[in-house]
């Protein structure tokens, strides 16, 4: 700043102390995160490839006296909410709207409807897979 109180465009020099504060030890700069190569994906090619990253696999455990399921492990896209985990079992026990029906994530909590798959997935999957358990009356709080 200059003496007369206005803003000037020097800048004061650069001191460690950051750096220090860190634990750095190293006074040269990072080196800058490589550029990719090659010309980029075609959006075929890019959606393609998140269609196929885009699952997650759920187990569904029945409790209790609720009617057991042939297949027990689905693949469903991870993007979905959990309200359609939700939809889809009951279309599978073939129950209606009004039936009771409780679903919970590993035997301990029952998830928001509108909570992402990805993300329950992501938290609290067990050897890849995101156990849901069923029940026709409350068994966990």
């Amino acid at each position: 700043m200059s003496n007369s109180g206005t803003p000037s465009s020097e800048t004061p020099p650069a001191t460690d102390s950051a750096q220090e504060a860190f634990g750095s030890t190293s006074t040269t700069p990072a080196p800058a995160p490589a550029e990719p190569s090659g010309p980029p994906a075609s959006p075929t090619t890019v959606i393609a490839n998140h269609k196929k990253k885009d699952t997650s696999k759920v187990r569904f455990q029945a409790i209790g006296n609720a009617p057991i399921l042939k297949q027990k492990v689905y693949t469903i896209t991870a993007s979905n909410k959990f309200l359609a985990v939700i939809q889809f079992l009951r279309k599978q026990l073939d129950y209606k709207h009004s039936d009771p029906l409780f679903l919970y994530v590993n035997s301990a909590f029952s998830p928001a409807p509108d909570e992402i798959v990805h993300n329950l997935f992501k938290c609290f999957n067990t050897d890849g897979k995101l156990i849901v358990n069923y029940c026709t009356s409350p068994a966990w709080g």
